[in-house]
């Protein structure tokens, strides 16, 4: 049985302490999911009140309302800075002062008003979160004389231009403290129907909504096809290109006739590009997943527009060259570990002529979520603390990542949060879950607004688990036996339905679902390069490429994707 942790008082006289363990919060699709690890500990949430709040004197009061006096609502502090005190926090409440201790293993960030593993978070020695000046954007008379000027905090005005640039144009620096979706004064509009017209655009107030006129009121979407987009995150070589060809094993067909397809988000390091030129050739989608993969998952959030494109346009490049792609269909991309880079990601992908993003996550609904575009503001809020959203209007589109009902049986299941990547979804324990949970989800999906059904893998899951892989087998078998209106699609295909609706009952003369219907057996690359190579940028590494055109001089990398042995 759990015992609390010692009792330590909030000050040398406090007369109430209460502890709470809590956990820390991740989004789902990270590495190593810390929401996931930590489940078993809301089962240690424990309250600990040692006495009443009655009886206090007036220094005690004094002390409590001077501890109090610059803190925000339910803003979380410390009383002493160290290492040896990172765990614990309190809060002014109405009832005193509330203190909070994180479990054994982490501490508490500051910034995120979260517990976290103590070897991410880097302000223990600091007692409270920075305290951030705001621009003075909603007064009630103006400040500014000239249009489209705004007031910094410190009441100086500058271009309207200038907020939320990472630049501090402020002496204050207020000018880049209110910059998320609702506040940056540069944010994009919301959605407006008059102009955002297919085929170019795509939006509406709530997410949810069909495009056409297929479905009115998003109530009877009989003639909607319900699209289905299985993708896998990562590098494809012997690992798994086996297991491809297990569930792509050309006798699994859309109603179309057409073999199903998925869509590879393909990281650079140890992938053979003889098989990528294979996936490419039946069929499948092959998009974007950067080349070095960082396991720094800070990276990818704080990156460059520069960094976006060395990595995903840099990717691109690689991709094409040595997987032998010349039709410009890499236009798709998914950020490593779903650490969405925000404007300076997708300004990249409008300057690198990206046509999708796969990387935003949307919280757990229903109905589930149409894809949209940039133009206008996202029709959900950005989900968890991990995931940096654009605000501003980008020419991209966005296959969202709804995430799915993790319950096996919601009718009597308590309510639990959903996850994005299949793998995140912890509490999948066997193949009969499995399957229950994946016909759970299809149905949500089904009937109500026949939002595509994103099933987000990284192979090494279905691998090692022959139960999950069996369990999904039969249910894609079963789906493509019992529903004519299902299509395994890929991302673009999806897109290219969005841009021209047609109904269930043309759907199989769809021309962008008959491209690369049934390819034939591969007739030339038989034996791939195997290239061993080494890049100044990897010292110390040899690394093995196999490619079915000639060998590069070195290893393809950041400043030198083409692997002529020259860098920028």
């Amino acid at each position: 049985q759990y015992a609390p942790p010692p009792h330590r008082p909030v000050t040398d006289q406090a007369t109430r302490n209460i502890f709470l363990l809590s956990r820390p919060r991740n989004t789902a699709g990270s590495s190593y999911s810390i929401q996931e690890s930590m489940e078993p500990l809301k089962l240690l949430t424990v309250f600990l009140v040692i006495a009443g709040v009655f009886g206090q004197d007036d220094d005690e009061l004094a002390l409590e309302k001077k501890l109090c006096q610059d803190k925000s609502a339910g803003e979380l502090f410390r009383l002493n800075a160290g290492k040896d005190s990172c765990r614990d926090v309190i809060q002014c409440t109405a009832g005193g002062l509330q203190a909070i201790r994180c479990p054994p293993g982490l501490a508490f960030d500051l910034e995120k008003q979260t517990c976290d593993w103590k070897w991410a978070v880097t302000n223990c020695d600091k007692l409270t979160k920075e305290k951030k000046v705001k621009p003075l954007l909603v007064t009630d008379e103006p400040l500014c004389e000239q249009e489209n000027w705004l007031a910094c905090g410190d009441g100086i005005c500058i271009e309207r231009g200038l907020f939320c640039n990472d630049v501090k144009d402020c002496n204050d620096g207020s000018d880049e403290n209110a910059c998320d979706q609702d506040t940056d004064p540069n944010r994009a509009p919301e959605c407006d129907k008059s102009i955002c017209t297919l085929p170019d655009c795509f939006c509406s107030e709530d997410g949810t909504e069909v495009p056409g006129d297929l479905c009115p009121e998003n109530d009877r979407c009989e003639r909607v096809p319900q699209m289905v987009t299985i993708t896998f995150d990562d590098a494809i070589n012997n690992n798994n290109i086996d297991l491809y060809e297990e569930i792509f094993n050309k006798q699994r067909r859309n109603p179309n006739g057409c073999d199903i397809k998925a869509t590879f988000f393909v990281s650079h390091k140890y992938t053979n590009y003889s098989a990528v030129q294979e996936m490419h050739r039946l069929g499948h989608e092959i998009a974007a997943h950067s080349i070095t993969h960082r396991n720094n998952e800070t990276f990818w959030t704080d990156a460059s527009v520069e960094d976006w494109a060395k990595e995903m346009g840099g990717s691109r490049l690689i991709i094409e060259k040595f997987g032998n792609i010349t039709d410009n269909s890499v236009v798709g991309l998914r950020a490593p570990f779903l650490r969405v880079g925000g404007n300076h990601q997708f300004t990249m992908m409008e300057e690198q002529a990206f046509l999708y993003d796969s990387s935003i996550t949307a919280p757990l609904q229903n109905p589930p979520l149409w894809p949209y575009t940039m133009y206008f503001k996202m029709p959900h809020r950005c989900h968890g603390n991990l995931q940096n959203c654009p605000t501003r209007s980008h020419a991209v589109w966005e296959l969202v990542m709804n995430e799915l009902d993790r319950r096996e049986d919601p009718t009597y299941d308590e309510e639990l949060p959903g996850c994005a990547m299949i793998d995140s979804c912890s509490n999948i324990i066997g193949g009969d879950q499995f399957y229950n949970f994946l016909t759970h989800n299809f149905y949500r999906h089904f009937d109500q607004n026949r939002a595509p059904l994103g099933l987000f893998f990284h192979a090494a899951w279905l691998k090692n688990n022959p139960e999950y892989l069996d369990a999904f087998l039969y249910w894609v078998d079963e789906v493509i036996e019992n529903h004519p209106e299902v299509y395994f699609v890929t991302q673009t295909q999806v897109i290219q339905w969005i841009q021209n609706p047609v109904a269930v009952e043309s759907a199989k003369n769809f021309a962008p679902w008959q491209e690369k219907c049934s390819p034939g057996p591969r007739e030339s690359c038989f034996t791939a390069n195997s290239c061993k190579l080494d890049t100044k940028e990897l010292p110390g590494e040899a690394l093995r490429m196999h490619t079915c055109v000639r060998c590069p001089n070195k290893y393809p990398w950041l400043n030198d994707p083409t692997g002529d042995g020259i860098t920028f």
